[in-house]
């Protein structure tokens, strides 16, 4: 199990992450919610890992905090809920935002994220209430980060964007139509995504 890992950012195509610890990189996928808080390319970096081993594929899932691991790691314990989709869930809602809508049976709330119907979010509540009752949410900030301390756009920031929207479960008509939407020039990727999942829950 890999269940730690500091490095320096190589390559940042969110929701992916290339790491780089002394010389062998690390593919990582982070929820947005992690990805905003990485560094810049070339800058040191500790993240809390899980690590997924299929048939078909090895996958390393990477967050800022233990305790978003810890979330991410009772979401894939839910019922109809693999890495994928609680990737998605992570990205779309902050870890206080999630807590909240269990705990506060927000079926509106849930079934807006790709991949989660009505079923899926009455699993998820009648499952996690329980378990996500000393996660308070307070420990979680809400607050992403402002567009003032995101990067300049490079010029595939849209696309990078509407890559990242696809991966994480959003159609790409919809995914299309909502990065115009927001875009701005002075946007990174990492920014159209955040201002996009705001703007579509």
């Amino acid at each position: 199990m890999i269940g730690r890992l500091q490095g320096t950012v190589a390559v940042k195509h969110p929701p992916e992450l290339l790491l780089d610890v002394q010389g062998v990189g690390y593919e990582v996928q982070l929820p947005m919610t992690c990805f905003y808080e990485l560094p810049e390319v070339g800058q040191p970096v500790t993240l809390w890992t899980h690590f997924v081993v299929r048939e078909d594929a090895q996958l390393l899932f990477g967050f800022t905090t233990v305790d978003e691991r810890a979330l991410f790691r009772l979401l894939i314990r839910a019922q109809g809920v693999g890495p994928k989709l609680a990737l998605t869930i992570m990205s779309s809602l902050s870890a206080g935002q999630f807590v909240a809508a269990i705990q506060q049976s927000d079926m509106a709330v849930l079934t807006k994220i790709p991949g989660v119907g009505k079923k899926t979010a009455d699993r998820l509540v009648v499952e996690m209430k329980d378990k996500l009752k000393d996660f308070t949410g307070a420990d979680y900030g809400d607050a992403l980060p402002s567009s003032e301390t995101m990067p300049a756009a490079a010029p595939s920031a849209e696309s990078e964007a509407l890559s990242a929207l696809v991966a994480l479960g959003y159609k790409l008509g919809q995914a299309e139509k909502v990065v115009k939407k927001v875009a701005r020039s002075d946007m990174s990727a990492e920014d159209i995504i955040r201002h996009a999942l705001k703007a579509m829950m």
